[in-house]
Parts: C-alpha cells; structure tokens; sequence
C-alpha cells in the first residue's frame, strides 16, 4: 500500500524539507535535533492513502475513527517541550496513526505508547515495525492509567485532551521529568496545551498556547 518509486521518494523529500523551512523554522522550532526528525521522518507513510496529498501541509489530517495526526508544527512543538533525548525513556498516550511515535523514538531511547482504539493501534504497530522501529513498545489501554510496569518516564506526552491531569500520570513521571498534555478549559469550549514539571516531588504547571484535540476516552 505505501510503496513509491524513487521518484516518489525524492517529491516527499521535498516536500518534508519545504514543511519544515516554512512551518518549523519560521515559528518557533529551534531544536537541532527535533528539525532533523521531522526532516526524516516520512510523514506521507502515516496518513490514509486518499489524503497523501495533504501529509505536509500545515493542518491536521483525519486517519479513521474520528481521530486526526496532528498538524506538523504541534508534534514539533509538544515534542521540543519535552526536552528528552538519546537516554530518556517515554511514555505516549494515543498512538494514532504512529507519526509522533515515530518522532520520539527517532530521539530517546525508548517509546512506551498506549491507544485504545484497536483499529488504530493494529494499524500503527504494522507501519512502525515495517518503517523498522525496534524501539517502540505498545498497547491497548486507558492513557489515563499510564502504564505503571515502565515507569517512571523522562517524560510523558499526551495527544488527547483532559479536563484534568490524570493523577496516574503525575505518579509515573519521572523527578525532573515533564509532561505535555492538552487540558480542557473555559467549561469546556477550550483547550490550551500545558507543560507540566515535576522537580522534588513537587508539580509546576505552565500554559504554552491554545490547541484543539480529540478528547482522552475513558478517564479523560
């Protein structure tokens, strides 16, 4: 399903170098590592067939199930606020199609991911074993729980948003770890992607910007 020529390849090339100069650079991504990712990673492998056009434009693309990838600049963005690298261990909540999945485990150590949709999950584990990631592990489940067996994590990274930061969440991150999550705001006609930081046992929060996801099913 997702073989291309040579050709092919060198017009997603392109195409990715283009997405990231026009909607990386010129915003605020300056993460060396983070810009030679998503200038690697084949984005146009993690989108449905029928919308392969649109895999590097600068809005997010429905994958099935209700759900969408996210538009490149946010899994840059929530990815650079992470600040994990090459010995960090993570955990994921929604897998999705496997794009930011993809992303992490391009620069930590280890990717912990859980979705609960099974289509999805089936759909993405395919794709990143046959991309070749050995450095990702998944399963079905509630986000909200975490996935206590691998914690602590250097960081956490949610793609779906909460009305409150899941407590299960806050016990699994790591001392000095951080979080990105989307939360649930203005009774609920709002949404804004916040940074949490746990140092000494103690919870920071800070308010980056607005975003809109699909919600965090079953404990969101």
């Amino acid at each position: 399903m997702f073989g291309r020529n040579q050709r092919d390849e060198a017009g997603y090339l392109s195409q990715r170098l283009r997405m990231v100069d026009d909607q990386l650079r010129r915003r605020d991504i300056v993460d060396a590592a983070v810009l030679a990712v998503m200038s690697a990673v084949p984005r146009h492998e993690f989108v449905p067939p029928e919308m392969i056009d649109e895999a590097y434009e600068d809005h997010p693309v429905p994958i099935g199930c209700d759900q969408t990838i996210s538009q490149p600049y946010i899994v840059a963005s929530m990815t650079q606020e992470l600040g994990v690298g090459p010995e960090s261990e993570v955990l994921e909540i929604g897998t999705g199609c496997g794009y930011q999945t993809a992303v992490l485990a391009e620069i930590v150590k280890h990717v912990y991911s859980i979705e609960i949709i099974p289509e999805l999950l089936a759909e993405a584990e395919e794709r990143l074993k046959r991309l070749g990631y050995a450095n990702i592990s998944t399963r079905l489940g509630n986000g909200a729980l975490g996935w206590p067996e691998h914690a602590p994590y250097d960081g956490i990274l949610a793609a779906a948003a909460a009305y409150e930061i899941p407590p299960a969440l806050i016990e699994q991150l790591a001392d000095n770890g951080k979080m990105v999550i989307p939360l649930v705001t203005g009774g609920g006609y709002h949404q804004d992607l916040v940074l949490i930081t746990k140092s000494g046992g103690q919870i920071s929060q800070q308010t980056l910007y607005g975003v809109r996801f699909v919600p965090l099913r079953s404990g969101g």
